[in-house]
C-alpha cells in the first residue's frame, strides 16, 4: 500500500485539489482489487462509465455528486455510497471533493449496505456499554473492511496482522500504539500499520473507526 507508515496523517489535507482539475492517486492495487484517492477540483467532472464492479466511495472533505442517467446521489463530508453496475456513473462537483474509492468486485457485501444509497460508515453500527462492536463491511480473499466502535475504556490489545492495515477514524478519539509509540487520532484522521507491525487500540472517550486490511 502507497502510503506513509506508523504516523497520523489526512487523507484529505494530503490529496488537495489543482484548480481546473481531477487527480487520481492508486495506492493499493493486486491485479484485481484497488484502493485509490481521487480530488476534484471547483466544477469538475469525471465522466460516467460502466464497471462491471460496485465502487465504495467515502467523501473525506467538500460535496460530491455520484450520477446517473437516471439519478444524482449527493454526498457530504463523512458519506458514502456504493455504486450501481447496471449503468454508466459518473462524479462532480461544484465546489471541491476529496475521497477514497475501493473497487468492490469478487466480495461479500454486508445486507446492511446497498447500492446506490448514501450513509455513513459510522451510522452502520452502535454503542454499546463495556463493548467493542465489528461489522465486517466487504471481504473478500485479498481484502477486508470492517468498521468498528469501542466504548469508553476498551480496546485492542497488542497484535500484529499477515497484511497490511489503512484506519479511517469515523468518530471520537483513540490511540493507536505502533512499534513502542502512541499515536492519539480523531475522526477525519488515518494511520497506516505495515505488514507484520504490532499494534494496539485504545478508545479515548467513545471511539469508532473502519479498518480496510489487504494481503498480496
Amino acid at each position: 500500500m502507497k502510503e506513509k507508515t506508523g504516523a497520523v496523517f489526512s487523507i484529505a489535507e494530503d490529496n488537495q485539489p489543482v484548480a481546473g482539475c481531477t487527480i487520481s492517486k492508486a495506492v493499493y492495487d493486486n491485479g484485481t482489487d484497488y484502493i485509490s484517492y481521487f480530488s476534484l477540483a471547483q466544477d469538475t467532472d469525471i465522466s460516467a462509465e460502466l464497471y462491471g464492479y460496485h465502487k465504495l466511495i467515502l467523501l473525506h472533505e467538500g460535496d460530491l455528486e455520484v450520477y446517473t442517467d437516471k439519478e444524482v446521489f449527493t454526498l457530504e463530508k463523512g458519506d458514502c455510497i456504493l455504486t450501481p453496475t447496471d449503468t454508466p456513473v459518473g462524479m462532480r462537483t461544484d465546489a471541491k471533493a476529496i475521497y477514497t474509492e475501493i473497487s468492490i468486485r469478487r466480495n461479500t457485501m454486508n445486507n446492511e449496505v446497498k447500492a446506490g444509497e448514501v450513509f455513513k460508515l459510522a451510522e452502520l453500527l452502535p454503542y454499546q456499554e463495556g463493548k467493542i462492536i465489528n461489522m465486517d463491511v466487504a471481504h473478500n480473499e485479498k481484502m477486508k473492511f470492517v468498521i468498528m466502535s469501542f466504548d469508553e475504556g476498551t480496546g485492542l490489545t497488542e497484535h500484529a496482522a499477515p497484511g497490511e492495515a489503512l484506519i479511517f477514524a469515523l468518530d471520537g478519539e483513540g490511540v493507536i500504539g505502533y512499534e513502542g509509540r502512541e499515536h492519539p487520532i480523531k475522526a477525519g484522521e488515518n494511520f497506516k500499520f505495515a505488514a507484520g507491525g504490532r499494534h494496539w487500540v485504545k478508545a479515548d472517550g467513545r471511539f469508532k473507526m473502519a479498518l480496510l486490511m489487504t494481503s498480496g
